[in-house]
């Protein structure tokens, strides 16, 4: 009885520390209040303009490029890695 209960306590921390190890690799989100403190945070990176509350960013040549109350400067890589998709709407 204690082998079987000792094999599936050692599965589940197994399991447990599996998962925990595929959200370690995520890129943390930086975002920031004004888009001259996002380029020097990423200088060789294009800054976008996020949107928090609709889950897309924007690039520098579309209508909602910094508009909104609930939204950053952030990196497009960092944007990208935390999977946030591009704006299609506004496009110039």
């Amino acid at each position: 009885m204690q082998i079987v209960s000792l094999r599936t306590t050692s599965l589940l921390t197994a399991l447990i520390v599996a998962g925990g190890a595929t959200n370690a690799a995520a890129i943390p989100l930086n975002p920031f209040r004004y888009e001259a403190q996002a380029q020097r945070h990423c200088p060789n990176d294009v800054v976008v303009w996020l949107d928090f509350s609709r889950g897309v960013y924007y690039l520098k040549r579309q209508k909602r490029y910094a508009r909104g109350a609930s939204g950053s400067f952030v990196c497009r890589e960092e944007a990208r890695a935390s999977r946030y998709r591009r704006s299609l709407f506004g496009v110039r």
